[in-house]
């Protein structure tokens, strides 16, 4: 499962921690639901062991976006939503950050499962807010369930598509109904669910762009928009959900701020500069020398690597499969072969990085060695619709000595893009009509040139033309959305628990449903198989054997070129801030550090020294 997130809510795009269900035999309510048996946490607990339950309310956050934005409606497809307008809306429950699977009370005070799992009753609280003083009631989240399905984000109707209906129940309870009891996943999932009020968005067109500020439920209001360039939120005073165990200790921020930039490369000069506080960083080069200075060494930027047990998922240099030119997959492990992951690694990033070797890296759900015998029952009945290699060993990406003498990846990828009709004429790989093979390679971060380009060189030298391309954000936003690219980075990040959401990944719907994930084009009835068959695991073990076993389709199906990861988070901050002595294990939970106002006066009064030097 994923958990779907909205703007500045959390910065990792890619993660999510929900899971399949554990509930009771028979029904009732329960403070929140997990995967893996009992809860952490019992009933009227505290707060969560990561957060501070005494920090400090107050100060002010400066973050950096990159692009522009002209919508604050996160829900849908049109637009490129404001960073941390997510901060606005409430959900039904509430995930814990060091519990994987798990999720507890938030609008709703509890869930109730039928015995027979084909519903669950969430029960609202009676103080449930919205920001004017108004009530949330049930026709709230009925609305917004239907809403969101029918008119919000493609990937609403992907993610809720084995949820029939949602339907009052008494004055406080939302049923929600559910197409099969094989689907243990879903009500974790509608508890994810953020709720709306029907009131404010009736009149209003749901599906367009809108700089009106909208009503929400949740911590932050929105205080300021300069259109395309800032937005600044203040924390709600008078929020109604603020002392609940799983708010406590958390949004502790009287301002978060977010001011946009062209490129990544022009917010970290502006970050040097102190025009923002705290930068998570993804370039190795950056954070290896990036933030050398004046004010690094004299301790006013603190670099932190703080570890975590995050599933990586998958970053690649992803195929557009639409094209033709891509549409066999011996061309795209052809050019597996010319990417030098090692000597990018020992060059580029200091050897920072391991190289991916699997969609669901740094987990147990990772395919190593051999399938298993229960793996082999899976995938038989696939036999001859998809790579022999799946039934023979692990997927293991080309590799080289790392000094740039990749001759035998290229004799290798030579042998492959021969069989299918491919050849080397006047220092050209043509095909038989002696055209060119010629694509483009589209990237937002002016960044991944450097990694991409010694890529095209490689290329070259077989005769393939790969011309790179960077975009403003709202022009890569809206190709990628349109699947309007030959190449490029994709990331697919990945849970503890996958569930429906890999029918957005993977699924032959997804593949022509503008918007969706999928956008590598996949469409296979194997994998829609594998995946029907991930999302109605009955209980741990098959759903490790099943996700196994689709990993192993989708990496010998060489629809990326893996990347790499890393298993710690590289934040640098402004020495202003104070964070909880314990890190969560699945989230950065920037949301539970606090202002520490002498510290902030201290680095203020010493930053136009450094600045000087």
């Amino acid at each position: 499962m994923i958990k779907i997130r909205f703007g500045g809510k959390a910065f990792l795009a890619a993660l999510a921690a929900l899971a399949m269900l554990s509930a009771p035999a028979a029904a009732e309510p329960r403070h929140g639901l997990s995967l893996f048996g009992d809860l952490k946490y019992p009933p009227n607990f505290a707060h969560f062991d990561y957060v501070n339950p005494d920090a400090p309310k107050g100060g002010t956050v400066k973050y950096a976006a990159i692009g522009t934005f002209d919508t604050l409606n996160p829900f849908t497809l049109k637009g490129q939503s404001a960073a941390g307008v997510g901060l606005l809306f409430d959900t039904l429950m509430s995930p814990a950050e060091d519990e994987p699977g798990s999720e507890y009370g938030l609008v709703a005070e509890s869930a109730e499962i039928a015995p027979d799992k084909t519903s669950v009753v969430y029960t609202l609280r009676p103080e449930a807010r919205f920001q004017d003083g108004s009530k949330i009631t049930p026709e709230d989240v009925v609305w917004t369930f239907d809403t969101l399905k029918a008119k919000g984000h493609p990937r609403f109707r992907l993610y809720y598509a084995d949820v029939l209906k949602a339907e009052k129940v008494g004055d406080r309870g939302v049923r929600f109904t559910f197409r099969t009891a094989d689907n243990r996943e879903l009500p974790t999932i509608v508890g994810e669910m953020p709720v709306l009020s029907r009131a404010y968005w009736e009149g209003r067109d749901f599906e367009k762009t809108t700089l009106d500020v909208p009503l929400g439920s949740g911590p932050y209001k929105i205080d300021n928009i300069d259109p395309g360039r800032s937005i600044t939120l203040a924390r709600d005073k008078n929020y109604w959900a603020q002392n609940l165990p799983v708010n406590r200790g958390r949004n502790n921020f009287d301002t978060i701020r977010y001011d946009y930039y062209r490129d990544a490369s022009i917010a970290l000069e502006a970050f040097k500069a102190g025009e923002y506080d705290i930068r998570p960083e993804n370039v190795s080069k950056n954070w290896a020398t990036g933030y050398d200075g004046p004010a690094l060494s004299a301790g006013l930027i603190k670099k932190e690597e703080i570890p975590n047990k995050v599933p990586q998922g998958m970053q690649g240099f992803g195929f557009n499969t639409r094209r033709p030119i891509f549409q066999d997959p011996r061309v795209r492990e052809a050019l597996s072969y010319l990417f030098d992951f090692e000597w990018t690694n020992k060059n580029l990033f200091y050897g920072a990085y391991t190289r991916s070797h699997s969609y669901f890296s740094n987990s147990e759900l990772a395919a190593t060695g051999k399938p298993s015998a229960d793996e082999l029952k899976i995938l038989e009945p696939f036999k001859g619709q998809i790579p022999d290699q799946v039934f023979e060993k692990e997927y293991d990406p080309p590799k080289t000595d790392g000094t740039g003498n990749i001759r035998d990846n290229i004799r290798a990828a030579l042998k492959l893009l021969e069989a299918v009709g491919w050849t080397v004429k006047d220092g050209q790989l043509v095909n038989a009509k002696g055209e060119q093979f010629t694509f483009e390679f589209l990237l937002v971060q002016p960044e991944f040139e450097r990694i991409v380009l010694p890529f095209a060189q490689n290329l070259a030298r077989i005769g393939i033309k790969m011309n790179v391309r960077t975009v403003d954000p709202a022009q890569y936003q809206n190709r990628m959305q349109n699947f309007d690219f030959d190449m490029a980075v994709v990331g697919i990040g990945e849970s503890l628990s996958p569930g429906n959401e890999q029918r957005e990944f993977w699924s032959s719907s997804a593949a022509d449903q503008p918007g969706s994930q999928n956008v590598m084009g996949i469409k296979s009835k194997a994998v829609d198989a594998l995946v029907d068959l991930i999302i109605n695991a009955p209980d741990r073990q098959s759903l490790i054997t099943r996700t196994r076993a689709l990993d192993r389709v989708l990496s010998w199906g060489h629809y990326v070129i893996p990347n790499w990861y890393l298993s710690y988070y590289r934040i640098a901050s402004w020495d202003k801030f104070a964070r909880p002595k314990i890190s969560p294990p699945y989230s950065p939970a920037l949301d539970t550090w606090w202002y520490e106002a002498q510290r902030a006066q201290d680095v203020e009064a010493k930053k136009p020294d450094v600045q000087k030097k």
